[in-house]
C-alpha cells in the first residue's frame, strides 16, 4: 500500500500516529521463509506486507496480523476483525489457525510465533534500529530518571532524540502517553521506523524485565545498555530473584540477541557487581568506595534540593549539578554521564545539561504557598520507599539540624501485583516517618482492605520505639488531605507510589486521579483556611471516594 493510501485510512487509535508514513513492502513468501512458518493454503505471489500488528483494532490495510496466544484469550479470536480492517494475512500457531477458521486470506502457521515476532517486526519495517543509536536503560529503580537525564545529555550534543518510557513516548518534542514501559515488538519497531523517517539520531528507552522476558525488544540492536540496580519487584511475574535478574541480564549477555554493544553498569549493589563481574569489559560506575570506571570524587553537597558533586572518569573530572535530591539520584546522574560517553557524546558536553532536568512524578515538589515541603514520588517498591524516605529525612536534618521538622508519608500498594513487597513497603514507611498513612494505590481487582492490611502488618512489625504514628485511611484523597492538615512549618509531606499517574484503577475502572493535583488542592485548601483564620492548622479532607469512612489510627 502506498503512502497516500495509508494516509487516507481513518485512525482507529492513537497508535496509528506512531506508524511510518512510507513503510517498506515485503513479499508474503519472504515472511514465510524468514520465519520458518508454513502456509495453511497457497500463498499468492503478489501479496505484500507493509506492517505488522497484534491488536486487531489497530490493524491498517496491508498489515500482517499476529494472532498470538495470550493470558486471557487467543489472538486468533480477533482474526476476522483484523481481516475486515485490511490485514492481508494472519501469523499464528496451530491452535490459532484452527480457531480462526477460513478467513479468505493466507494463514502462516508456526509452533512458537512469539519467538520470532521481534525479528519479524524489525524485518518488515526495514530494521530501523540499525539506523538509530538505541540506548536501553534497565533496573528496578531509576530507569525513568536516568532515561530523562541521558536524553538531555544527548540533545546537548546536537542530536535529534526520542524517548520511550513509563511516563511518555517523545519524538522530537511530540509527546505520546505510554501504556507500557516497553511497547510490544510490532509497535516498537514501527516507532523506530517513524523515528528514522523524522530524522531522529538517538533513542533512549526504558527496558523492563517483562519486555526482556517476553521478547518485546527482540530485533532491537542496542548501542548502549545501562543497569541501575535490582531490588524486590515483579515477583508476581518472575519465579524468584534469580529469574528476575536473568531477565535483566539479557540486555548485557553477549550470548543474547539483544545484548548491547557497550554495557554500562552501576555496581553500588550486589546485583550490579555480579553483573559487571560476568561481563568481559563493562563500563562501571560507583558512588561508593567500590573501584569503577566512573566514580564520585570528594563529597556530595546539597542545597535546597539540588546536589553537586564531581564525576571522575577516564580523562575527565567534571563538576555536576542535579535538581534531584537523594544519593540514588547521584547514581542516576553518574550513570547518565557514563552512558552518554559510551554513546559517543563527550561527558563535559552532556553533564551540564543534566542540571536542567526535572522528571514528572519523581521527587516532584508541589508548591502552593505552604510553609512546609510537599513532594510526590513514584516510589512503589520497598527499596524505593526506603530511599526516598531517607532522602527526605536527610533534608530535614540539613535544613534545620538543631530542630528538624517531621515527616509524613502517604503510601499504598497496587493490587494484582507482587504481594510480597507490601509488608516491606509498610515497614519502610513506618521506620522512617513520624506519621505513616496507609491508603489505597491502584487496588485493581483486589480487595483494597486486604492490601492495606498487608502494609499495616509490615508497619506494625517495626518496634514501637522505632516507628511513628500509623494511620489507615482508605480514600486516597482523604489520606493526602490528612497528611497536609497534620503538617506544620518546616515539616515534609511525601505522597508516594503513583507519581506521574493520572488515574486510579478500581475494579476494572480507571478513575481520574493525579496525586499532584490532589495534593495541590489540599494545600490550597489549607493555605486558604490558614489565611482566613490566621491559625497554624487547617483541614481539607474528602469523604466521597470508594473507601470513604475507612480510617483508623494505630500506634
Amino acid at each position: 500500500m502506498s503512502r497516500s493510501e495509508r494516509s487516507k485510512v481513518p485512525a482507529q487509535s492513537s497508535s496509528h500516529a506512531l506508524r511510518p508514513a512510507g513503510p517498506p513492502s515485503t513479499r508474503l513468501s519472504t515472511v514465510l521463509e524468514s520465519t520458518g512458518a508454513r502456509g495453511s493454503g497457497p500463498i499468492p505471489a503478489d501479496t505484500v506486507v507493509t506492517g505488522i500488528e497484534q491488536r486487531s483494532n489497530a490493524v491498517l490495510p496491508g498489515d500482517l496480523f499476529a494472532a498470538l496466544p495470550g493470558a486471557q484469550a487467543h489472538g486468533a479470536r480477533f482474526a476476522r476483525d483484523a481481516v475486515e480492517r485490511g490485514a492481508v494475512a494472519v501469523f499464528t500457531d496451530a491452535a490459532g489457525a484452527e480457531l480462526a477458521g477460513d478467513l479468505g486470506v493466507p494463514v502462516l502457521v508456526r509452533e512458537t510465533p512469539r519467538a520470532v515476532l521481534g525479528e519479524l517486526s524489525a524485518t518488515l519495517y526495514g530494521n530501523p534500529s540499525q539506523r538509530l543509536r538505541i540506548i536501553g536503560i534497565t533496573g528496578t529503580s531509576g530507569k525513568t530518571t536516568t532515561s530523562y537525564l541521558v536524553e538531555a545529555g544527548l540533545a546537548a550534543a546536537g542530536l535529534s532524540t526520542a524517548l520511550i518510557g513509563t511516563i511518555e513516548t517523545r519524538i522530537g518534542g511530540r509527546r505520546v502517553p505510554s501504556a507500557l514501559t516497553t511497547p510490544e515488538a510490532p509497535q516498537l519497531h514501527a516507532m523506530f521506523a517513524l523515528m528514522v523517517e523524522q530524522g531522529v539520531d538517538a533513542v533512549v528507552m526504558e527496558v523492563s524485565s517483562h519486555a526482556l522476558a517476553l521478547g518485546r525488544v527482540d530485533g532491537v540492536r542496542f548501542a548502549v545498555g545501562g543497569f541501575t540496580n535490582l531490588s524486590q519487584d515483579h515477583l508476581d511475574f518472575h519465579r524468584d530473584f534469580e529469574d528476575y535478574f536473568a531477565a535483566k541480564r539479557r540486555l548485557f549477555d553477549p550470548r543474547s540477541s539483544v545484548a548491547a554493544r557497550v554495557p554500562v553498569v552501576c555496581v553500588d549493589d550486589e546485583w550490579g557487581a555480579r553483573l559487571a563481574a560476568d561481563l568481559a569489559d563493562p563500563v562501571t560506575i560507583s558512588t561508593t568506595a567500590t573501584p569503577a570506571t566512573w566514580t564520585v570524587a570528594g563529597e556530595v553537597t546539597a542545597d535546597g534540593g539540588e546536589q553537586r558533586f564531581t564525576a571522575a572518569g577516564p580523562g575527565h573530572s567534571i563538576d555536576m549539578s542535579l535538581r534531584l535530591p537523594g544519593r540514588y539520584n547521584v547514581a542516576n546522574g553518574l550513570l547518565a554521564v557514563a552512558v552518554c560517553a559510551a554513546a559517543g557524546v563527550e561527558a563535559d558536553i552532556a553533564a551540564p545539561a543534566l542540571a536542567t532536568v526535572d522528571v514528572p512524578g519523581r521527587m516532584q515538589r508541589i508548591e502552593r504557598g505552604q510553609d512546609f515541603l510537599a513532594v510526590v514520588d513514584y516510589a512503589h517498591k520497598p527499596a524505593a520507599v526506603e530511599s526516598v524516605v531517607a532522602t527526605l529525612r536527610a533534608h530535614l536534618l540539613t535544613d534545620s539540624p538543631e530542630s528538624p521538622g517531621r515527616l509524613a508519608v502517604v503510601v499504598g500498594a497496587g493490587g494484582d501485583r507482587d504481594a510480597g513487597k507490601r509488608a516491606l513497603m509498610g515497614a519502610a514507611g513506618a521506620r522512617g516517618a513520624d506519621l505513616l498513612i496507609i491508603t489505597d494505590d491502584n487496588p485493581r481487582s483486589e480487595d483494597p482492605a486486604a492490601i492495606r492490611a498487608a502494609l499495616r502488618a509490615g508497619a506494625l512489625e517495626v518496634p514501637a520505639e522505632e516507628r511513628g504514628e500509623v494511620r489507615e485511611i482508605g480514600d486516597r484523597a482523604e489520606a493526602i488531605a490528612a497528611a497536609v492538615a497534620w503538617a506544620r512549618s518546616g515539616d515534609v509531606v511525601l505522597v508516594a507510589g503513583k507519581g506521574h499517574e493520572s488515574g486510579q484503577e478500581i475494579n476494572g475502572v480507571k478513575h481520574p486521579f493525579d496525586d499532584r493535583d490532589v495534593l495541590a488542592e489540599a494545600l490550597e485548601a489549607l493555605t486558604g483556611e490558614r489565611g482566613r483564620s490566621g491559625s497554624g492548622t487547617g483541614d481539607a479532607t474528602r469523604a466521597d471516594g470508594p473507601n470513604a469512612g475507612v480510617s483508623r489510627v494505630l500506634r
